[in-house]
């Protein structure tokens, strides 16, 4: 009897394999015979799975945010069911930062999918991601959640407030990339940023 092949698991080894080749050498630098190699298959087999770069591309973004999804899930999990607005709203930010090998590849090879989706015709026909708005909406709704407990002040735009941390966690991110300053201190500006919101509220 032949042997089965799961589909769906060739495929993430395939996008695992062009997540790693990207960290090492840059979105742009990328081939699809670089990712062939790296994953241990042919290029025939690369291309029947994906056919094209631009489809390998966007697979593998798909791919890398919900690697990001899981690891946030997974941070969330471990704050426990008692952990308030604060400790998840911290949660999923320090999520995002380069703060290990990991993080620091998906920090890297999503902000580099999103300048080649300015530039390449094929990514920019195509949604940069499936729901752009889904972490300011879960922020959002965080920050209205301590917005009602009267853990925030009452004068709090919860979707301004949103955005503000978000793009500071994006911006954290890049500047410990780039060797601007040390992860730990990146997580310390933004403990900063929830203890002026915050307060000393609990």
């Amino acid at each position: 009897m032949p042997k089965r092949v799961d589909h769906d698991e060739r495929r993430r080894q395939i996008a695992e394999a062009l997540v790693r080749v990207a960290g090492r050498r840059g979105l742009h630098a990328v081939g699809m015979r670089d990712v062939a190699a790296e994953a241990g298959v042919s290029l025939r087999l690369v291309q029947y799975y994906f056919e094209t770069k631009e489809k390998l591309l966007l697979y593998g973004l798909r791919h890398l945010t919900a690697g990001l999804e899981a690891r946030v899930a997974a941070r969330v999990r471990a704050a426990g069911a008692a952990a308030g607005p604060r400790a998840l709203i911290e949660a999923l930010l320090t999520e995002a930062l380069p703060t290990d090998e990991e993080s620091r590849t998906f920090h890297l090879v999503h902000t580099a999918y999103a300048v080649l989706s300015v530039t390449d015709e094929a990514l920019a026909a195509q949604p940069f991601t499936d729901d752009p708005d889904a972490a300011e909406n879960a922020v959002a709704g965080l920050l209205q959640r301590a917005k009602d407990a009267d853990l925030v002040p009452p004068q709090t735009d919860v979707r301004t407030e949103a955005i503000t941390l978000l793009a500071l966690s994006a911006g954290l991110g890049t500047s410990v990339l780039v060797g601007q300053r040390t992860a730990e201190s990146a997580t310390a500006v933004l403990r900063h940023h929830l203890d002026r919101l915050f307060g000393d509220r609990p």
